[in-house]
C-alpha cells in the first residue's frame, strides 16, 4: 500500500513535520509504502482561473504540480498536516488544494471515476498556536473539499490547539502516540490485501486497463501495480478513449518498467499478457497467462473489445480470490 503525506508548514522541521513523520514512520513499520512530500519547498504556482481544467481536463500550468497529480491518484492514503494560518491551511498548502481543480473537473465535469475513488483515504493532522473555540472549523472544512475532488473519502482529523514553539509538538501528552495509533488504524485493513502484478510488453495498453479494473471492482481487497518488459513513453492515447467509454479515467497514469514494479514488493500473483518470455519470474509466484491480442495500431473496435474481455477476465479473477462484490 501506498501513502502520501503533504506537508504544508513552511518551517523545516517543525511540529508539523514531526507530527506527519509520527504518522508516516508508524506506517512505515508495519509495512507501508510512504512518501513525504514537502510542499513549501515545491514549485506549485496559484490556479489562474484560466478554465483549461474544465474545457480539456488538465491544468496547462508546467510546474511541481504536474508531479503530485500521479501521487494523488496513485495513493491509498492521504494525509493533509498544516498548521493554521488565519483559520486555514498554508498558502503552500492552499496551491496544492487549488490546483486539485483539475481532477475535480475530471470527475464533475467530464464525468469520469477514477478507479482507485472507492478505496482511497484522506486525512487530517493541523496545529494551531492558538485556543480559538472555532480554530479547526475553517481547515477541516476545506479538508473535506479537497479529499473530495482527489478522489478520497476524508476520514477525519486530529487537531493540536496551543502548538507554536519548535518542539511543542513533542511535549504534548498524547500528540505522537495518537498519530502512530492512527496509523495503525488505517494501515491495518490494507495489509491482507492480494498483491497482483499485471505484466505486458509496453504497460501502455492491456496491463493498464487490467490494473484499473482490478483496482475499480476489488481495491479495497487487491493492491494492483502494473508494468512492461519494454514500457513506451506513455500511455495509448485510443486505450484511454476506450475506458472514457466505460466512464474510467486512465489520466496520470505512467508505463514503467517491472522493475520498477518489483520495488513495491513482491507479488502474490504475476498475470502476463503477450511479454512471452521476459515476463518476470518470482520464485513461488505463480504466473497467470492470458492470451490477449495487443491492440497497439488497431483500431478502436479492437481496442474496445480487447478492453471488454479483460474486463471478464479480471472479474473471474476477482471471483477465484474472493476480491469483492462489484
Amino acid at each position: 500500500m501506498f501513502i502520501l503525506g503533504l506537508q504544508g508548514s513552511p518551517r523545516t522541521k517543525g511540529n508539523t513535520s514531526v507530527l506527519l513523520s509520527a504518522f508516516l514512520e508508524e506506517a512505515e513499520r508495519l509495512g507501508a509504502r510512504t512518501e513525504y512530500l514537502d510542499v513549501a519547498k515545491k514549485n506549485i504556482s496559484p490556479c489562474k482561473e484560466c478554465g483549461t481544467c474544465e474545457k480539456k481536463g488538465f491544468c496547462p500550468i508546467e510546474d511541481d504540480m504536474q508531479q503530485i497529480y500521479p501521487l494523488l491518484r496513485q495513493a491509498d492514503i492521504i494525509v493533509m498536516a498544516t498548521p493554521i494560518f488565519f483559520y486555514g491551511p498554508t498558502a503552500q498548502m492552499k496551491a496544492v488544494i487549488d490546483r486539485s481543480q483539475a481532477l475535480w473537473a475530471r470527475r464533475y465535469v467530464y464525468r469520469l471515476i477514477d478507479p482507485g475513488r472507492k478505496w482511497r483515504r484522506g486525512f487530517l493532522l493541523a496545529l494551531g498556536a492558538t485556543k480559538g473555540k472555532n480554530l479547526f472549523e475553517g481547515v477541516n472544512l476545506t479538508a473535506k473539499y479537497f479529499f473530495d475532488a482527489v478522489g478520497a473519502s476524508f476520514e477525519g482529523s486530529l487537531t493540536y490547539k496551543q502548538i507554536e514553539a519548535s518542539g511543542d509538538i513533542e511535549k504534548h501528552p498524547t500528540a505522537l502516540s495518537d498519530a502512530k495509533e492512527k496509523a495503525r488504524e488505517f494501515v491495518t485493513p490494507f495489509l491482507d490485501r492480494k498483491k497482483i502484478l499485471f505484466v505486458c510488453t509496453e504497460n501502455a495498453c492491456r496491463s493498464q486497463m487490467a490494473s484499473a479494473f482490478a483496482q475499480y471492482h476489488g481495491g479495497d481487497k487487491v493492491e494492483v501495480e502494473s508494468a512492461g518488459s519494454a514500457p513506451a513513453k506513455e500511455v495509448n492515447q485510443l486505450m484511454e478513449k476506450a475506458m472514457k467509454e466505460k466512464g474510467i479515467d486512465m489520466a496520470y497514469r505512467k508505463p514503467k518498467f517491472v522493475e520498477e514494479a518489483a520495488l513495491f514488493g513482491k507479488p502474490d500473483l504475476i498475470v502476463s499478457m503477450g511479454c512471452k518470455d521476459v515476463c518476470p519470474q518470482y520464485p513461488g509466484v505463480p504466473n497467470e497467462e492470458w492470451n490477449v491480442p495487443d491492440p497497439s495500431g488497431k483500431s478502436i473496435e479492437f481496442m474496445r473489445e480487447i478492453r471488454d474481455d479483460i474486463e471478464e477476465r479480471v472479474r473471474k479473477l476477482r471471483g477465484n480470490l474472493k476480491l469483492g462484490t462489484q
